[in-house]
């Protein structure tokens, strides 16, 4: 390891905060067992309870059409495409009651940026779920989502949110963030949100008092520099308005077909021949979201798109919480990435990492009903556990 490594890693786990070019000398090493060591320090500091969590949540998507044109989604459908869909207000209520019924206590809604769709429709839907499922915490719309809905109503942002809000809006997902520098949003994506305008839909609804997570999807046209960019935007909202409660990071799944328009529009990206950058990486760039985010509480593994096994690694790796059960999932999956884990499975992999599993909900507050008995040698074998090598 290099002495540059080392002293970066040294700051961290005394809990000095990262600059960006310490970020990127990490970025460039492929020391990925010192970088996780640090990392699995640093979040058994914030996380030094013998619980790792998970929650049980839906995604549902209420339509595939969309106006923008992402090289990297194979979801999507243009308007009158014969695929294209808005959800019955049957199917979405029989959804949500499925999920209820499996013990979950969130949706997670999104869909495109359809080019039709009034606000006023947005807020019948949310006040129909808050109607039939007062219970049930609403995770909806992306910014991408939200910019768009300003643009269609012609209203100010911060009243478009209100508006969401009071009708039953309770949190906002990360969705659509990609790479916030407006160079790589620009070279994968036509008609879509850019970075400064994705960062103020959560400003906005942060100061409305929302709560939000933020993400980040890498391995494709970036440059190492750009991921800590990115990074770096989002600590400084998060130092500004303190909203976000989680981050995920995934990589990049190549679409085994290619997207709709892809690298046939002027000036796209065939990304269904980008490489795919594998766990190492994944791995790695967690561990160091985790030591340079010094102010976002949260990270979760990201099993849907590493699987299990790499999905429970990455508690060694900065992650505290292993995401949702996510009784469906739509996009990813079109992807040609299937992964799927049962609750047990879940709460398995937490069990055999050292931990003790437990239900939390959008605000990672525990609901699984009682408070766990905390087992003894749990604890110890917690805080005892060895770092896996990764091949």
């Amino acid at each position: 390891m290099s002495s540059d490594i080392q002293f970066v890693l040294d700051k961290a786990v005394a809990g000095e905060r990262l600059s960006n070019d310490d970020a990127l000398k990490l970025m460039h090493s492929h020391d990925l067992v010192a970088i996780g060591h640090a990392a699995n320090e640093v979040t058994r500091q914030l996380h030094p309870e013998p619980f790792r969590t998970y929650n049980i949540d839906r995604n549902i998507n209420y339509s595939n059409v969309c106006a923008a044109v992402c090289d990297f989604c194979a979801f999507y459908r243009p308007l009158k495409h014969s695929e294209a869909y808005v959800l019955p207000k049957d199917v979405l209520h029989d959804k949500v009651r499925e999920t209820v019924a499996l013990g979950g206590d969130q949706i997670l809604i999104q869909g495109g940026l359809h080019p039709t769709l009034p606000l006023e429709w947005y807020e019948d839907m949310l006040r129909g779920l808050k109607a039939e499922f007062p219970q049930v915490n609403i995770h909806g719309f992306s910014p991408p989502e939200i910019h768009h809905f300003t643009k269609l109503s012609k209203l100010p942002l911060q009243t478009v949110l209100e508006r969401l809000k009071a009708a039953g809006l309770g949190s906002l997902p990360g969705g659509g963030g990609e790479i916030l520098v407006d160079r790589v949003r620009s070279l994968i994506t036509r008609g879509k949100v850019l970075s400064d305008d994705w960062l103020n839909v959560m400003r906005v609804w942060h100061q409305l008092g929302g709560r939000s997570s933020a993400t980040m999807m890498f391995g494709h046209v970036e440059t190492l520099e750009e991921r800590v960019e990115h990074l770096s935007r989002l600590r400084a909202l998060q130092d500004e308005t303190h909203g976000f409660t989680a981050y995920i990071c995934w990589t990049h799944q190549a679409p085994h077909e290619a997207p709709w328009f892809g690298g046939d529009r002027e000036g796209g990206v065939d990304m269904s021949k980008l490489p795919d950058v594998g766990a190492f990486e994944y791995l790695k760039v967690q561990a160091i979201s985790r030591l340079y985010l010094d102010n976002i509480p949260n990270i979760q593994s990201s099993w849907v798109t590493q699987g299990e096994k790499i999905g429970q690694v990455a508690l060694f790796f900065g992650a505290n919480d292993m995401g949702s059960l996510m009784i469906e999932e739509n996009v990813v999956s079109k992807a040609g990435t299937v992964h799927h884990l049962t609750l047990e499975s879940i709460r398995r992999c937490i069990r055999e990492a050292g931990y003790i599993p437990r239900q939390r909900n959008v605000f990672y507050e525990y609901i699984d009903g009682t408070e766990a008995e905390v087992d003894a040698s749990a604890t110890r074998s917690a805080r005892s556990i060895s770092l896996p090598i990764v091949n």
